[in-house]
């Protein structure tokens, strides 16, 4: 074989070589890439703000501002207007309690366009009642649990009942009332009484 076929050859099996490198390279940077790219999920859902006790609205109804108003969310849960009297509001989005308000007012409007605008939102915050050392209103900045609630309320009184502290949930018609019992947790008995407390719970230590 002559030296320049020789050299031709050897020419072709380098560039091969770097060709293949060149190959493998890509592929792992695009497999990179493609590992490293966040998921995206067109169609995830938005977090909604359902309206609790506390919240401060402006209920803008269109060419009547005798009815418009800047309401708060009382502690039934209900917020008052004219002609229509009581709505609730706890637990609706304000677009739903705008829609509600929508179709009390047909009785008296024929037609009706209301707008509900979340103008100042609620605090979280809990109460602390009965036989502790520092009963109140206490805010919720982070996730507290009933024993928790008590020690911050600077525990409890002499004659305090333990044994059927009350955790009451709810508003009205809705509430809903739970026991903890602390010396049986102290005992390791029942450990997941001990809940995490919630916006606008109510706890009583009789």
């Amino acid at each position: 074989m002559g030296f320049r076929k020789r050299m031709h050859l050897s020419n072709l099996a380098i560039q091969l070589i770097w060709t293949a490198i060149f190959l493998t390279a890509g592929s792992f940077l695009f497999n990179a890439s493609a590992l490293a790219a966040p998921e995206v999920k067109p169609n995830s859902e938005t977090e909604v703000y359902e309206l609790g006790v506390g919240d401060v609205l402006n209920v803008f109804v269109y060419e009547e501002p005798e009815i418009s108003q800047t309401v708060t969310v009382r502690s039934d849960g209900r917020i008052s207007l004219p002609l229509i009297g009581d709505v609730v509001a706890v637990g609706e989005t304000p677009e739903a309690l705008a829609g509600k308000i929508t179709q009390k007012l047909k009785k008296f409007i024929e037609v009706a366009d209301v707008t509900v605008i979340l103008v100042d939102p609620r605090e979280d915050v809990y109460y602390m009642l009965g036989q502790v050392e520092e009963p109140g209103q206490y805010s919720l900045e982070r996730q507290v649990t009933v024993l928790q609630a008590i020690a911050n309320a600077g525990g409890f009184l002499e004659w305090a009942k333990k044994s059927r502290i009350m955790i009451v949930r709810g508003v009205e018609d809705s509430e809903n009332v739970t026991y903890f019992n602390y010396e049986d947790f102290l005992d390791g008995k029942d450990i997941k009484q001990n809940i995490l407390i919630q916006p606008g719970d109510t706890i009583v230590v009789p």
